[in-house]
C-alpha cells in the first residue's frame, strides 16, 4: 500500500509548477489570495460530512492561509496588566468587577498599576472568567 501510494505521488508531483499553473493550492502571495483561499475554506468548513479529500484540503488551505496571516497580520504579545485593561475596557468593567479574581480592590489596582504580578490562582480565575487561555495572562513582551 504504501509504494501504492507513494507511486501515485511521485506521477502528480513529477511537474509541480503544471499542477499549480493548472490552479492547485500554492502560497498565498497577497490580500486578494487571501481572500479567496478563505472564502473557499469557509465553504469546505460549512459542509456537513466533508470527503476525505475535501478534509485534505480543508487542512491545506488552513496551513496557507495560517502562513500568510502569521506573516502579514501578526499579533504581538501582549502583557498581562494591557490583556486584563483590554477586557476590562471590552466587556465594560470596572476595576471593583474584578475583586473575585483578585482577593480585592486594591489587589486589582496594585496589579494595574505594576506593582504586583499575578499569583498563579488569580491567572486560573481570570482564565475561567474570561475563558481565554491561562498562557494569555503570562506572557511577557
Amino acid at each position: 500500500m504504501g509504494s501504492e501510494i507513494w507511486c501515485k505521488m511521485s506521477t502528480v508531483l513529477a511537474d509541480p509548477a503544471k499542477m499549480i499553473a493548472k490552479g492547485a493550492p500554492h502560497v498565498i502571495h497577497n490580500d486578494k489570495e487571501l481572500e479567496v483561499y478563505t472564502n473557499a475554506l469557509f465553504q469546505l468548513t460549512a459542509l456537513e460530512d466533508p470527503s476525505s479529500a475535501q478534509l485534505e484540503a480543508i487542512e491545506l488551505l488552513t496551513l496557507l492561509v495560517e502562513r500568510y496571516e502569521q506573516a502579514h497580520y501578526a499579533i504581538p504579545d501582549a502583557d498581562a496588566v494591557s490583556v486584563v485593561r483590554f477586557l476590562i475596557e471590552q466587556q465594560g468593567l470596572t476595576q471593583r468587577d474584578l475583586t473575585r479574581e483578585f482577593g480585592s480592590e486594591s489587589a486589582v489596582s496594585m496589579f494595574l498599576a505594576g506593582q504586583r504580578k499575578l499569583t498563579l490562582e488569580q491567572v486560573r480565575k481570570l482564565s475561567s472568567r474570561f475563558k481565554l487561555p491561562a498562557d494569555v495572562f503570562i506572557r511577557r513582551r
